[in-house]
């Protein structure tokens, strides 16, 4: 798809969309369009893995991607992308994300894509959407960097929303919201915010068992360089960690994800 710009220099946009739907004896449906890809690596150990790609490497004006996962009842699996995401600078509409999870009764699904590297100028508006039934649950991982740190790179210019909206049977149980924007930027030191951090993490799992979690994750929260805070209510187990640098918040992410589940990393980004 092309756009014109004010100058009249056509541009072109990526559209991608890729959907997975999985059964207790594997995949049932794939469908796939545009830059949106998705892979099923062959597991020898662990969940099996619904690995999503990006073909045109990263998120510009007026750019729309959808990745979506369908477990049916008693599903188990894990998804990932195979890279970090990129938001680039987007001088006119903001790019626009989605993604659709759906578990179906007695199933579980780890969401565990790679870090969303922003850079100066990017619009980025992402949905994440999280239908559970009955008793099932999933882990949700989002990883953000406000530009990378060894490249020297800040951001003076920020579009950002970002979104997950978790319900169980068609009832809101968790809502997690964030935009940043030009009027925060300069506010981003303040203790208040993020205290200088330029990376910045949100882990939540949405179970019946989840609270019973918050001691054990309470007890690997001690990663130098990493400031982090669990909190748990009945059913949910939330987590923020900050850090000034990628590399810190991966470890601590790491350890996290040893900790809480029982389950090899993702095989594509273990370090």
């Amino acid at each position: 798809m092309f756009d014109t710009t004010p100058h009249g220099t056509k541009m072109q946009r990526s559209h991608g969309a890729a959907h997975v739907v999985m059964g207790p004896r594997g995949l049932i449906d794939l469908s796939q369009a545009g830059s949106a890809k998705a892979m099923l690596p062959r597991m020898t150990a662990g969940l099996p893995e619904i690995v999503f790609l990006n073909t045109s490497g990263g998120l510009a004006s007026g750019d729309r991607l959808r990745f979506a996962v369908d477990l049916r009842d008693g599903t188990r699996a894990l998804a990932t992308t195979q890279t970090a995401e990129r938001a680039y600078r987007a001088p006119r509409d903001a790019a626009r994300a989605q993604v659709a999870l759906t578990v179906g009764a007695g199933g579980w699904l780890d969401w565990l894509p790679q870090e969303t590297i922003l850079y100066d100028n990017a619009r980025l508006e992402r949905d994440t959407q999280v239908d559970l039934a009955g008793d099932a649950g999933c882990m949700l991982l989002e990883v953000l960097v406000l530009g990378r740190l060894a490249m020297g790179e800040t951001i003076s210019h920020l579009h950002l929303r970002d979104r997950r909206v978790v319900r169980r049977d068609g009832r809101v149980i968790h809502h997690d919201a964030l935009a940043l924007d030009d009027a925060a930027l300069p506010r981003l030191g303040d203790p208040a915010l993020l205290d200088g951090a330029r990376v910045m993490a949100s882990m939540a799992i949405i179970a019946p068992h989840a609270a019973d979690l918050l001691p054990r994750a309470r007890a690997v929260l001690d990663e130098p360089g990493v400031t982090a805070a669990a909190s748990a209510l009945p059913g949910r187990l939330c987590l923020r960690i900050l850090s000034r640098d990628n590399w810190p918040l991966r470890r601590q992410v790491n350890r996290l994800l040893g900790a809480l589940r029982p389950d090899p990393l993702p095989r594509i980004w273990q370090v």
